[in-house]
């Protein structure tokens, strides 16, 4: 029983996977740390902030900087705002603070996560969490590791050449240029691609400012300090007997050669991973340099593809042998002195609800009558964090592995095959252990109590969705009783979650039928049923209330650590953005009252349900919420409408759940408070990695959708108009959500000029109106599988001489304007490639 509909699939296939093991860095001062302080008295710097500054690359660093913060905050030069938050205590004191870099041999218990914890047996926490780094991982973009050589930012620009540099993060927006962010400047900087010397996403750069454009400031990148991944992913075209990798990202502006001797066997026309060996010094003609590391096969087979997305985002192919070898050799026996330490739902009535193809159950429901007439509701919980112990291989791999990650045709898991889908399933007629959240409630939905507690269960029964479903609607058969008694208990409970102001935008989910091949047979929207719904309010409720007790655990800060899940209020400028972009469509929404802005969001929801433009403002809905992620900082959650929520309830294919297992059962066995830095690190890192979890799964979607319609060229469907650009409208198909673009310069009947400010395209001689959410007939034009975008045209039932005509027109326009050319640096441009469509596809939401 899930929180989310997410069927399961066969494991990802087994490969060989690259390593690269980093250079050894050098170690950070505590006087360089407090010299960034001393020298910017006020400013507050996060921990982020100051592993950017100082450049941090190992853990060993990432150690130093914790243990240089708690000394001089011991000592008080620093005060700890929030979370990692540290700001100088007295300016004056800076004049004071001559202490050398410290010898002191750092203190393990000050360094590890859960420092100083002990289980019931009296096991020290480093038996109970691992401390080594996973050293057999590459680092992936988004991570606070530039040059460990250059130790410190400078404070000021400098002046090289005659401009000043910075030094910053590269983010590509385009393949025409890139912006890089820099705490040295106000507002990014935009560099064209021919001035950005091979520079990357996520690579750290120097830049030498010069001047301004459209009122940005623009520069060159003099130096790339640190290279994040030098990999990418793309087609190989053989040219002579050497070859060329095409990246398949359309925002990289560059191919990468590869010599005959570099090729390790890869032929045209296959889809490639390449290792960048040698970057040109400049980019007057010339090209990178790589090697091939792994061929996926042919470009456009289903294979080939769904390896080079996972390539493409760093996804791990398989599991290390040890991580393998040590899961196959945990017992599957469970000690009778472990029955003893735990409470017994074995006679309790227990059943599980998931996908009727799932096979990793990591929730159940037990349900019983108490004497004074009330409920008692289990929540049980998947045990994973006693049999993923910290030391363990398995341990290293899913904290670095951090979430499971569902593509359109298999799931690449958090841990081995043996625990999730054996081991700590809640398989019906095992005994399995679990950690529950135990409610007693009555048939209004009024809660009385909570227990929290390790227990070992005995499900009776495992039911699919659509098996409950049936229940609920009036079924008589086993335990329709019990089903039927919880959905109404879940229906009270959400109706009070509403009326404290839930947001109730969701997403819709688009899900693929495939045969064996795993090519798209159909897609689909998922409905979500009241079986789906009831699941998911006992794990709000078990999410919520294990949250809220933690918290209370301590009513004065210092609060006990814990690992929150939290979603900001969204910000009052993208918010009347929104606004304005529903009312083009006919919605009013009403921002003058804050407190009310549930109650408008709600309204808005609900009148957009069955509506064409429903998938278009509920996905831009959540668009403009802030993101919901992972924090020691309990700030609540604003979607849920909750004070305080964690995720307990899916450790099996989560990390933060199991850090939240830990910590809970640790505060219950009366332990002390945990340090907050290294949690936070780990909820940080779990926050960058389901982030790069998503993106795959919207690239997977993508790919299956275009996969879809090209077997449909020709044929015509319905639509909203979903993005408009200067260059071409956006449509999305009703039925199935497949978004695809429709060029202005193809639109028939007139010239069409984007007005953005109005968020239309208008026709220069009819003055015709295209805007979102119009419902428009398109003809499937092409879909292009190896760039992974398609293309419509619109229904023109107009006569043929008239066709003819425009045709004529148009094809005398394009060739008057022959010759232009989008604007670029004053320099030459080398490797440049045309854009195309944005991505789509569906996205699954994360609360």
């Amino acid at each position: 029983m899930k929180e989310k509909d997410e069927s399961a699939a066969p494991r990802a296939p087994r490969a060989k996977a690259a390593r690269r093991t980093d250079a050894a860095a050098v170690s950070i001062s505590k006087d360089l740390v407090f010299r960034i302080f001393r020298d910017n008295p006020g400013k507050v710097f996060s921990y982020r902030q100051l592993s950017r500054r100082l450049g941090v690359t190992t853990k060993e660093q990432r150690e130093d900087i914790f243990e240089h913060l708690k000394s001089l905050k011991k000592s008080g030069l620093l005060t700890l705002l929030q979370n990692d938050d540290y700001r100088l205590t007295d300016a004056a004191a800076a004049q004071a603070a001559t202490e050398p870099a410290s010898g002191r041999k750092t203190r393990r218990n000050e360094r590890e996560p859960f420092a100083g914890m002990s289980r019931g047996g009296g096991r020290p926490v480093e038996t109970e969490f691992g401390q080594d780094p996973v050293v057999h991982r590459r680092r992936e973009a988004g991570f606070d590791f530039p040059d460990a050589d250059k130790p410190a930012t400078p404070r000021r620009p400098r002046h090289e050449g005659g401009g000043e540099v910075i030094t910053g993060t590269v983010a590509l927006a385009t393949d025409k240029y890139a912006f890089v962010i820099s705490e040295e400047s106000e507002q990014d900087v935009r560099v064209f691609t021919d001035r950005l010397k091979f520079a990357m996403h996520g690579d750290t750069v120097r830049l030498r400012l010069r001047g301004s454009r459209d009122g940005r400031p623009v520069g060159d990148v003099v130096e790339v300090v640190n290279r994040v991944r030098p990999e990418l992913v793309g087609r190989l075209h053989m040219q002579g007997g050497i070859g060329f990798v095409k990246p398949d990202n359309r925002k990289l502006y560059f191919d990468v050669f590869v010599p005959y001797e570099n090729l390790n066997g890869a032929n045209h026309g296959e889809k490639v991973l390449v290792r960048i060996a040698e970057f040109p010094e400049n980019d007057a003609g010339h090209l990178p340099v790589g090697e091939v590391v792994r061929s996926f096969g042919r470009a456009g087979e289903n294979e080939a593809e769904i390896n080079a997305i996972m390539a493409e985002f760093g996804l791990p192919f398989e599991f290390p042998a040890e991580v393998e070898e040590e899961s196959e050799s945990i017992p599957l026996e469970i000690p009778q002195s472990e029955v003893e330490r735990r409470r017994d739902f074995r006679n309790v009535t227990t059943f599980t609800i998931d996908p009727a193809d799932a096979k990793d159950f990591d929730d159940a429901l037990s349900i019983q009558q108490l004497e004074n007439g009330h409920w008692e509701i289990g929540v049980h919980i998947a045990d994973v964090t006693h049999y993923v112990r910290p030391g363990m291989a398995l341990e290293k791999e899913a904290r670095y592995r951090a979430t499971s990650v569902y593509l359109v045709d298999r799931v690449i898991p958090m841990l081995p095959e043996r625990l999730s889908n054996g081991l700590c399933s809640l398989r019906p007629h095992e005994d399995k252990l679990t950690f529950s959240a135990v409610f007693e409630l009555d048939e209004k939905g009024r809660l009385y109590n909570s227990w929290f507690g390790k227990t070992i269960i005995h499900s009776d029964r495992r039911f699919s969705y659509e098996e409950a479903q049936e229940r609920i609607e009036g079924l008589e058969a086993d335990y329709t009783p019990e089903i039927q008694l919880m959905n109404d208990i879940a229906k009270k409970l959400c109706a009070a979650r509403f009326k404290q102001g839930a947001i109730s935008f969701e997403t819709q989910e688009v899900k693929f039928k495939l045969d064996e091949q795993g090519k798209p047979l159909y897609v689909y929207v998922k409905e979500r049923k009241d079986a789906h719904k009831m699941i998911e309010e006992f794990m709000l409720l078990a999410n919520r209330k294990v949250a809220e007790f933690v918290f209370k655990l301590k009513n004065r800060k210092p609060r006990f650590t814990m690992v929150y899940r939290v979603h900001d209020a969204p910000d009052e400028e993208r918010l009347a953005n929104f606004a304005l972009f529903a009312q083009k469509f006919g919605h009013q929404l009403d921002l003058s009252n804050p407190k009310k802005l549930s109650t408008e969001l709600n309204d808005l929801s609900s009148e957009v349900v069955g509506r064409p433009e429903q998938n278009v403002i509920q996905t831009l809905a959540i668009r403009t919420m802030a993101k919901a992620t992972y924090t020691t900082d309990p700030r609540g959650h604003f979607g849920l409408a909750f004070d305080h929520y964690s995720h307990f309830t899916s450790p099996i294919r989560r990390y933060p759940d199991m850090m939240a297992h830990r910590l809970l059962e640790h505060y219950l066995e009366g332990g002390k408070n945990v340090e907050v830095e290294p949690i936070e690190e780990e909820c940080k890192h779990s926050s960058e990695r389901e982030k790069l979890a998503a993106n795959a799964e919207r690239a997977s979607i993508k790919y299956k959708q275009v996969e879809f319609l090209q077997d449909r060229i020709g044929d015509t469907f319905t639509g909203v108009v979903s993005g408009l650009t200067e260059w071409g409208l956006y449509v999305e198909i009703e039925e199935n959500k497949c978004e695809g673009m429709v060029r202005v310069a193809d639109i028939p009947g007139d010239f069409f000029e984007l007005d953005k400010d109005n968020y239309r395209l208008v026709g220069q001689r009819s003055k015709r109106i295209i805007q979102f959410g119009d419902e428009m007939q398109v003809v499937v034009k092409s879909a292009n599988l190896l760039d992974r975008t398609i293309d419509f045209e619109l229904v023109d039932n107009r006569p043929d001489s008239v066709k003819n005509r425009e045709r004529e027109e148009r094809d005398a326009h394009r060739e008057s304007r022959r010759g232009y050319r989008p604007e670029r640096s004053s320099g030459s441009s080398k490797g440049g490639r045309p854009g195309g469509g944005k991505s789509g596809g569906g996205s699954k939401r994360r609360r």
